[in-house]
């Protein structure tokens, strides 16, 4: 057996060390994060905090801390609902082909048509500022990728051998879909999904920093960045921490899906 490669034991050590902080954050952060000392605003990292305070006081590491647990709850969330939704539908749509083909990837198309997060901002701007309507924004954009994905894993498989002879036995298209496809698709999902989550934490971090996101006291990473950025010269702290929290989520979890894509041997398909 092969060995596994760095950037897979790097950033599956990182992803699991970010859900430990997401789960342990109320027994992990050493302050309640939305406690303000107004007389300490502004105040630099020292043995007390050890990242800093922001401008009302309130310590840097208990909401970076708190942050980890907003903005993977929102990543797994995302990728979860748009994986189901974009997995069923491309499967669909490329076993039976045709018009259904045809209708689901015409929408696929007519939504990749818009930036990703300027259509994001749109849907958030309607619904109104949530970390809910977060979710439902980048959801109703991320499963397109899924939907791709599938539909054209699927079309490359519906003509093999196995198929033809589980036709030749009288199983029923159904059957052939959801108990020998669908299983095949699993391994492309999960190294898609992995990528599909970094960009989702990236999406809510930056709608929280335009205010459509998260909304006070929730500690979220890119509310942190919207409130530091007056600040960056006399207190870069307030921004450097979260943008690191950022930095280091995403790169972990592209570490790990550059690390199961090559250790799983997927390759994208062609014929979307």
């Amino acid at each position: 057996m092969t060995r596994p490669s760095l950037r897979l034991v790097l950033g599956g050590a990182l992803v699991a060390l970010l859900l430990v902080v997401a789960a342990g954050a109320d027994w992990l952060a050493p302050y309640d994060p939305s406690a303000q000392a107004l007389a300490e605003n502004l105040a630099p990292p020292d043995a007390d905090h050890w990242l800093g305070q922001d401008k009302l006081g309130r310590d840097i590491l208990a909401r970076v801390i708190h942050g980890t647990r907003v903005s993977l709850a929102v990543g797994i969330v995302t990728v979860a609902i748009s994986l189901l939704l974009g997995a069923a539908l491309g499967a669909a749509a490329g076993f039976a082909g045709g018009w259904i083909d045809e209708i689901v990837m015409r929408a696929v198309d007519v939504l990749l048509a818009f930036p990703g997060l300027l259509l994001a901002i749109a849907l958030t701007g309607i619904l109104g500022p949530s970390l809910r309507n977060v979710v439902i924004a980048l959801c109703l954009i991320g499963w397109t990728g899924y939907a791709r994905l599938a539909r054209g894993e699927i079309v490359r498989l519906r003509e093999r051998d196995f198929v033809e002879a589980a036709r030749a036995l009288g199983v029923p298209e159904r059957r052939i879909l959801v108990r020998h496809l669908v299983p095949l698709l699993a391994t492309p999902l999960l190294v898609q999904g992995t990528f599909g989550m970094a960009a989702a934490i990236v999406g809510e971090a930056s709608l929280s920093f335009l205010g459509l996101g998260a909304q006070p006291p929730t500690a979220s990473w890119g509310a942190m960045l919207n409130d530091g950025r007056a600040f960056v010269l006399v207190a870069p702290h307030l921004t450097l921490f979260p943008g690191l929290a950022i930095l280091v989520t995403v790169l972990g979890l592209n570490f790990l899906g550059d690390g199961l894509r090559d250790r799983l041997d997927v390759r994208t398909p062609t014929d979307l």
